[in-house]
């Protein structure tokens, strides 16, 4: 069986191999679909030589994560930077636009753009600081305490019902709303902030950018990363108990708190086992990827640059819709993320066609098909966009959750994201990666720094096993 079991061939037990393996580990992974990837997969779309991502599609922590920076992922794959990061449509007309340029992005955002640069400004300055506060466990004392403040500060005015003191316009509040809500909760709230905030600032620091071949290339990268290294991957094997991958002195598990009370059976001590049960989930996501014979017409033409695009109209607009959400509800008139990623990676689809990515936020379970409603909401800022779309693929939040067990009720981020959300992922610790059960640790996204493909859960956890029962230090991950 090898030294090490890693359960789940996502991007975080990718990851937690990949720090076994080097170490000089036999390591042995186990990933009960039948392709590697989990929340990074890419797959054919309905037409052939079409490809979409399944779940992740734009990563800007591929560029900033401590591990992906340690194993340096972008000289292992081609990592492309849209012209304009992410856009805001606007419904007094015009767009929100966030160019890589701090400078270029205060110009276009008109009297807020000074407004926007203190806000933004500080987070920049110091933003390796502020990406190594939110890798980790937050109980924790940070690194750089100054950008821990700097990043507090922001979040407080931003996170609270006086986030709209500073600004006089609706373009500033709407770009930033429109990247806070990627993260799955009500608005403002400081979670949902302060994940949209370490967004927001990488979109100004290295970018967001999309793989050429789609969010598998991430994965498979890691994936030859650990076989080179003499680890083994096994694909269509579903590991239902810990017996069946003993005598693996250390087993990580990329599973969701529930699979992971389930696995460990009666080896779980009663008090840990109430708190697995006990964890709580989010609401979800129901994903529309659509087939188009010609890009979106958008009205402003400088969403045509933008890798990502949050469509919900104002501030006020996306933070009634993500509200409805969060009191189970359907919004008549979604927050709908979109991503566009063969405008830069032609490798998507044939020519003259294009693959649009979306999905908009909807109560946990949900077996309601969204795509009429992100439909409309497209075309209302880019009249024409019916008369593109060749095909259409929805995947309801119900269908989420069958196509990921980590992913329960179809909540993407394997948690909810408020604050006790945060502390408490699955347990209050200051090394939440670390179970009970001797040998045995937790490394999916329902573990600190939470969701995200960013590899830290998996190296967090690679990290303490290795201390722990091989007294190993990380070794060098560079290629």
């Amino acid at each position: 069986m090898g030294d090490v079991a890693v359960v789940g061939a996502g991007p975080n037990g990718l990851a937690a191999a990949v720090v076994m393996a080097r170490a000089g580990l036999k390591v042995h992974v186990y990933e009960a679909a039948d392709t590697i990837g989990g929340g990074s997969r890419t797959s054919g779309l309905m037409e052939p030589g079409h490809f979409y991502d399944v779940c992740s599609a734009v990563h800007p922590m591929a560029l900033a994560s401590p591990f992906f920076r340690a194993f340096e992922l972008s000289r292992r794959i081609e990592l492309r930077i849209p012209e304009v990061q992410h856009g805001t449509p606007l419904d007094v007309g015009g767009a929100a636009l966030a160019y890589q340029s701090l400078d270029r992005t205060v110009q276009g955002l008109g009297v807020d753009g000074q407004a926007y640069r203190r806000l933004m400004e500080p987070l920049l300055e110091r933003v390796s600081g502020v990406v190594d506060f939110t890798s980790n466990q937050l109980l924790r004392i940070p690194r750089d305490p100054l950008a821990a403040v700097s990043f507090g500060l922001a979040t407080l005015d931003q996170g609270t019902p006086l986030w709209g003191r500073r600004f006089r316009e609706e373009a500033a509040p709407a770009l930033l709303t429109g990247v806070m809500s990627h993260a799955l909760g009500s608005q403002p709230s400081l979670s949902s902030t302060g994940a949209g905030l370490l967004l927001g600032v990488l979109a100004h620091a290295g970018g967001w950018p999309i793989p050429v071949g789609g969010s598998m290339s991430i994965a498979q990268a890691m994936a030859d990363d650990v076989t080179a290294h003499g680890g083994a991957i096994h694909v269509g094997e579903r590991v239902d108990s810990l017996d069946q991958v003993r005598p693996a002195e250390a087993i990580l598990l990329d599973v969701a708190p529930p699979t992971l009370a389930r696995i460990g059976g009666a080896e779980v001590p009663d008090r840990y086992r109430r708190a697995l049960e006990a964890f709580r989930f989010g609401n979800a996501a129901c994903k529309v990827d659509f087939i188009l014979s010609g890009p979106v017409p958008w009205v402003d033409p400088g969403l045509a640059q933008a890798g990502t695009v949050h469509v919900g109209g104002s501030r006020l607009a996306m933070a009634e819709s993500e509200n409805l959400v969060a009191m189970g509800k359907y919004p008549p008139e979604p927050y709908v993320l979109v991503s566009q990623p063969s405008l830069v990676d032609p490798t998507r689809a044939p020519e003259g066609r294009h693959i649009l990515w979306s999905y908009c936020h909807v109560p946990a379970n949900s077996t309601v098909d969204m795509a009429e409603a992100v439909t409309a909401r497209i075309e209302q800022y880019a009249p024409g966009f019916r008369d593109v779309v060749v095909a259409s693929k929805t995947t309801t939040a119900a269908e989420l959750a069958e196509y990921n067990e980590n992913y329960v009720g179809g909540d993407f981020s394997a948690g909810t994201l408020d604050l006790r959300g945060l502390v408490q992922r699955p347990v209050v610790s200051t090394v939440p990666w670390r179970t009970p059960m001797p040998g045995v640790y937790l490394c999916s996204s329902s573990t600190p720094p939470g969701p995200g493909v960013t590899g830290m859960p998996g190296y967090h956890a690679a990290r303490h096993a290795l201390k722990d029962i091989f007294k190993l230090r990380v070794p060098g991950l560079g290629v």
